[in-house]
């Protein structure tokens, strides 16, 4: 007979498990829920690595939980904001929350095997991850507070995104030696040998009731877009082949190594397509391509994106009646990925029997304390540093009406962004060209307000670690530019009112899903105006009317500088002109510490002395109204 004490604990315990079951089933986010819930009367102890019971002889259980694009979040907080993060769906973020979701997968499944994966894009997102690569850098004596993180939830592997190339190899190097798991990128080779320069993959085996061994084979494959957006960081040192071409050299020797599931965890969307166009022979989205067209892959762990996937079947074209597994969580730690392989014993051999996934949504759990405990310095740190008063401005400057009107805040990065190249050609064959700059609205979110100025204001304005160029084009190639430019809005007749919707971000080829904020470009001049209509009544390519500099008809045959950031300039986007115009200045300063030192040095920021209303939307000739203008729209 029980104790009173033992029947007490039985108790209690009981009450845990059935919080932390209702807890997991509240996380779910679609897909096809997690199967140690909708049996929880199985889930009995098993001996270590043995599994729960439906690891009978012959029956092999795994499940394997995902992450991407966490983007240097390690807790619930936004920066820029100085405050918990919250989004209009009241999403929540960081490997904090994370940890709680992981931690509850793993005892609900009672000691059966469970793998941890990454798909990239660490190391570069938020001013932590800034302040880590930059100010305090880890190639000193510092630890990156997200290999702090990771080394905690215990990940068995990571695949390198394109961002983790973004601060050079010698940062990537220095996060890898800090994280107790491999980097995997099986398409990152050398520019000489064509050797992997990474790991291409590792191999976890798994022991298994009444038969050998379970080998599950995990590539890393990273999109080629690499070699555009960092090649000030790679050329001569590394080459990205493509992904499918890549996965078809490792799978069969996973397989040849023994490997009963191969999983890929491929920083590359799902949605066929390139940013970047034809400007490299491989495609930056291929996680379709790569699940249809190489053999023996059996789930993939998608990245990139930033899109949720709870679950997706792709149909293999090279293996009749397979169906490869997809999921992909989203970003910046919103969701976890949770995939399950059953797997059936045949003459001595595993087969993949069924698959399944679903995703877990971060907002419904509260962070877990070891992990937002061992971070609490640096998030301390750089709350300080991005809260440090550098300057004041006259008027409040905001980026959330920039992407279909023009406003100060735009103004302001081509200001400086001009002004920096403008001061850095005196002295050379082009000091006496006009100077013009490009800005992209990168952050909706951004605001500089009137009164005191902080780090995190200005960094607000320009989310992303892009150095600054200038390069030479004509009258010809900006109005080319800005054509290209223009195809981000939608087709429409008539002056509206419209939605900001219902004219931006259109579907093109290389962006069927819409294109996105970052590859609309406004042009602006330093010394004089550059002014344009965009009529948006007419077809791409038609659209740039009344474009004049410094109140003339542009000429055509004249020539100007562009102060252009290096994504752009490397091909991001597949803007014309850019990759074979004449480089005149790069010294590869970033963009965002530019704005920063600006205002340091100069203390003020007035926006009378830089703005200008130069361009505006019509159609047919008539200003469209656009819900929400408050600036340029007026005009």
């Amino acid at each position: 007979m029980s104790s009173p004490r033992a029947t007490a604990a039985v108790a209690a315990l009981s009450e845990v498990e059935r919080s932390r079951r209702q807890m997991l089933g509240m996380a779910v986010v679609g897909g096809a829920g997690l199967a140690f819930l909708a049996h929880p009367g199985t889930a009995e102890a098993a001996p270590e690595g043995a599994g729960a019971p439906a690891h009978r002889p012959g029956r092999f259980r795994l499940t394997v939980m995902g992450t991407t694009d966490t983007h240097g979040n390690t807790l619930n907080w936004d920066y820029f904001k100085d405050a918990e993060y919250d989004d209009a769906a009241h999403n929540d973020i960081g490997l904090a929350k994370i940890a709680t979701l992981v931690k509850g997968v793993r005892a609900e499944t009672k000691g059966a095997p469970t793998l941890l994966l990454d798909a990239g894009d660490t190391i570069q997102g938020t001013p932590l991850a800034y302040y880590y690569a930059k100010i305090d850098p880890i190639t000193g004596d510092s630890v990156h507070p997200m290999a702090k993180a990771m080394n905690a939830l215990g990940y068995d592997a990571a695949a390198l995104g394109n961002h983790e190339y973004n601060y050079g190899l010698d940062t990537l190097r220095a996060f890898e030696a800090q994280c107790n798991f491999p980097l995997l990128s099986a398409n990152s080779v050398d520019w000489n040998t064509g050797a992997p320069i990474f790991k291409p993959y590792v191999i976890r085996s798994f022991k298994a009731r009444g038969g050998r061994d379970v080998k599950v084979g995990i590539l890393g494959l990273v999109t080629p877009g690499v070699a555009i957006w960092d090649k000030a960081n790679v050329e001569g040192q590394v080459k990205f082949p493509g992904i499918v071409e890549q996965a078809k050299v490792m799978v069969p020797r996973l397989k040849a190594a023994g490997c009963d599931l191969v999983i890929v965890s491929c920083h590359s969307g799902a949605t066929p397509g390139s940013s970047y166009g034809d400007a490299l022979p491989f495609p930056e989205n291929a996680s379709t391509q790569l699940a249809e067209q190489v053999a023996d892959v059996d789930a993939v762990l998608v990245g990139h994106a930033h899109v949720e996937i709870p679950q997706r079947f792709v149909a293999s074209k090279v293996t009749p009646g397979k169906q490869v597994l997809l999921s992909e969580p989203l970003k910046w730690g919103m969701r976890l990925s949770v995939m399950e392989f059953e797997l059936e014993q045949h003459k001595g051999r595993w087969h993949l029997a069924t698959s399944r996934s679903t995703l877990l949504n971060a907002n419904t759990v509260a962070e877990d304390k070891e992990v937002a405990g061992l971070v609490a310095q640096d998030h301390a740190v750089v709350r300080t540093y991005v809260n440090s008063v550098i300057g004041t401005c006259t008027i409040a400057m905001s980026a959330a009406t920039a992407r279909f009107e023009d406003t100060a805040a735009l103004d302001f990065i081509n200001h400086v962004q001009g002004q920096a190249v403008k001061d850095a050609l005196v002295g050379t064959a082009d000091e006496s060209l006009p100077v013009l700059s490009i800005a992209a609205p990168f952050n909706r979110d951004a605001a500089i307000p009137a009164g005191d100025v902080t780090v995190r204001d200005v960094a607000g304005l320009y989310i992303y670690d892009n150095t600054l160029l200038g390069i030479r084009f004509t009258g010809q190639q900006v109005k080319d530019y800005l054509e290209f430019s223009a195809a981000y809005f939608k087709q429409v007749n008539g002056t509206g009112p419209y939605s900001p919707d219902q004219v931006t971000n259109a579907p093109t080829a290389t962006a069927p899903d819409g294109t996105p904020d970052y590859n609309y470009d406004v042009m602006g001049g330093l010394d004089a105006s550059l002014a344009y209509d965009i009529d948006i009544a007419k077809p791409v390519g038609q659209r740039i009317t009344n474009l004049t500099y410094d109140g003339q008809p542009l000429d055509l045959a004249g020539q100007f500088v562009i102060a252009i950031n290096n994504y752009r300039q490397s091909g991001g986007g597949n803007f014309p002109g850019v990759k074979t115009a004449p480089v005149l200045w790069n010294a590869q300063i970033e963009i965002r510490q530019l704005l920063i030192d600006w205002t340091t040095e100069n203390g003020v920021i007035d926006p009378t002395t830089f703005t200008t209303y130069d361009w505006k939307l019509v159609s047919n000739g008539q200003p469209v109204v656009v819900e929400g203008a408050a600036e340029g729209g007026r005009h």
